[in-house]
Formats: structure tokens, sequence, C-alpha cells
């Protein structure tokens, strides 16, 4: 069971300590004084697709790969450069980001754009928050402890659970960028979680294969593990994979066998049975490349859209843009022009790099 310390930063944005119950009480205060952020989030619906466009003009000059010194995600011990994290050690912590793509302040904005009525226009009414994991900067997810990685899915399973309910929130997507290659801007191990007033592409997608075909989850699963080539690991709970059709050099999706659409609806069982399969896969993909180090990765937390337990199933896409040593796959014509994914590799060697390096 975790305990839940709330508080606020010096600008107002909430902070969550999350801690075993043996913790001390979590009481520092944020002693900086942080002017508030004025967020102008929008999102502008592009006609000839229907889908969402975010725009975010006040995120163009967030802190970018910062010192050492002056690392905002890790702990304030006394003296140093005081941080995101007013406390001097933390286990987990989740808070409010500073300069979010979308914000539950978002203001009022005229409904179209020039007075066209084709061209809609909204304020991106969201919430979005950092999750520190670690307090040092220069951990990885991988190098978590398995209780460490186990109380990750109790928060984010709480995270959905309350983000959820904010009003007009039709999607939560925990999600973590590593490696500078794939864009991060701060070094310290960390991840984020989106709240969403729209249901994003990939989401709605799932959605609509599923109206066509109710039992898709329990379908795809029966398929993969009847000829089992791309099958990595299975348990009791969840298999992983990479899929029949994936789009990335490295791929691979860890699902539960039972239909369960977020993180919320997991069983305590079902809990410590992902947190182990994790503890594996995350040192598996550090050593998927020789000579690679560190991956970089997505690792993109799928959910069923709020409302809709029906339309999806929670289930983890890992994947990295490297598609061979040090060497990255750019998003070039096809993909970026189209959306026609060419993969330079097939799912059955993926996985079966996998298998081979699986511990």
């Amino acid at each position: 069971m975790l305990r839940v310390t709330r508080s606020n930063l010096s600008d107002g944005r909430e902070i969550l300590y999350f801690d075993t119950p043996d913790t001390p009480p979590r009481t520092a205060v944020d002693e900086r004084a942080l002017p508030t952020v004025r967020t102008e989030s929008t999102m502008r619906r592009d006609p000839l697709t229907g889908q969402w466009s975010l725009f975010a003009a006040h995120r163009q000059n967030r802190t970018f790969l910062p010192p050492a010194s002056e690392d905002p995600l890790a702990p304030t011990l006394p003296g140093s450069h005081p941080s995101e994290i007013p406390e001097a050690d933390y286990q987990v912590v989740v808070f409010e980001n500073r300069f979010p793509s979308l914000s539950i302040g978002a203001g009022h904005y005229p409904l179209h754009i020039d007075d066209e009525e084709l061209f809609e226009q909204r304020p991106a009414r969201g919430r979005c928050e950092v999750v520190c994991f670690t307090p040092r900067p220069d951990g990885s997810f991988a190098d978590l402890s398995l209780e460490r990685k186990r109380m990750l899915i109790d928060v984010w399973a709480h995270r959905t659970e309350e983000l959820s309910r904010i009003q007009g929130v039709r999607a939560v997507f925990p999600f973590e960028n590593r490696g500078e290659e794939i864009g991060v801007t701060l070094q310290h191990p960390h991840g984020q979680i989106y709240s969403y007033p729209f249901v994003p592409p990939r989401m709605a997608a799932i959605a609509e294969q599923t109206r066509i075909r109710p039992n898709l989850f329990d379908e795809v699963l029966e398929a993969e593990l009847r000829p089992g080539q791309r099958i990595i690991t299975r348990t009791q709970h969840f298999v992983a994979y990479t899929p029949v059709a994936a789009k990335w050099p490295v791929e691979v999706i860890v699902m539960p066998r039972r239909h369960a659409p977020d993180f919320a609806a997991l069983t305590p069982e079902e809990r410590e049975d992902l947190a182990g399969i994790l503890h594996s896969l995350f040192p598996a993909m550090d050593r998927f490349f020789e000579g690679v180090e560190r991956t970089p990765y997505i690792a993109a937390w799928n959910q069923a859209p709020v409302g809709q337990p029906e339309a999806g199933r929670l289930h983890l896409q890992l994947f990295s843009l490297m598609r061979s040593p040090h060497r990255m796959k750019y998003l070039a014509g096809s993909e970026s022009g189209m959306g026609a994914w060419i993969n330079d590799t097939t799912p059955e060697t993926i996985a079966e790099t996998f298998r081979r390096i699986w511990r």
C-alpha cells in the first residue's frame, strides 16, 4: 500500500510523493520564487484528416539538457541548486509539468480560425505530469529494483484513475522517452503522463477495430500464441511478443491475457506479474544491439479511452528508432508524408533476437 503526500510548488503546481508507509513524512517546502507560467495551449482540427493537432508556443523556452549541477529532477540537497523536488530524497514523485503541452488552465479562444467554420479550434485542456522514478541522475528504468518497478505500476494506476476523472479528459497516456536520439531534453531518468481532451489517433484506430471485432485482443493473442514465432515470453497473466505488423526496427508488445482496459483494472497478482516481465524486458532492450550500452526507446502505455473500457486493452508498446548499432531510422517520405511504414527488418527476427538475449 502506497502513502501519497500532496503538496504544491511555489508557482502553485501540484506535487505528489508516493512512498512506502514506513517513510518519514514529507514536509519540505519549495523555497523558489517561481513566476506563474502562463500556458496558451490550443488545438486545431485538420479538416482533411479530422485529427487534432496541439499548439503550445510557451514550450519554446523550456529547459534543455541542463548541466548536472542544475538537474531539475534531482532531490534538493542542502547547498545545492533548488530543483522541482523540494525533498532531499524520494522514491517516486509526480508533479505537474512546468511547460505543459496541455493545461487545465488553458484559456478561451475563438471556436474557429479566421471565422471559417471549417477550421475548428479549442483550448487544449488536459494535464501533463512528470513522473520521477529514481533520485539518481545516472540511473535508468532498467536499473530499478523489482520493488520500485512494482511501485510504479501502482503509481500509474493511481494517476490513471485520478486523471480520468478530470472533466473533458478522454484519454490518459503514460510514457517514457529515453535518449537524446529520441529528443529527450532532460537526462535524469523520468517518464510523463498526458491526459488528452480528445482520443489520439492510435487509440482511436484501435477503438474502431474493436467495434468491428469485439473480441479483437483475445483473437490477436490466440493468433500470436498458436505459431509462437513472434512470442518473446509468456507468463500466467501476460504475453510479450513482437506484433505481426511491427513498424519499428525494435518493437515489443506486452499485453494482459485478461481484458483490462487500464492500469487501474489490474489485480495485485497481475501487477506483480507485469513487474516481473518489465524487470527482464528493459535490460534486454539494452542488450539488443552489440556495442550499444543504452538503446534509445519510447515506452508507450496504451489504455482504453476514458469511459470506453471495451474499446481498448492496456498494453505496453516498447520500441526503438535505432535500426542497427548507432544508426537511427529516420521517418522520411513514406513514413512522414503518407504514414506508410517501411521496416528494415522482420518481426520474426526481432522476436528471435529478444529470445536469444532474454534472462
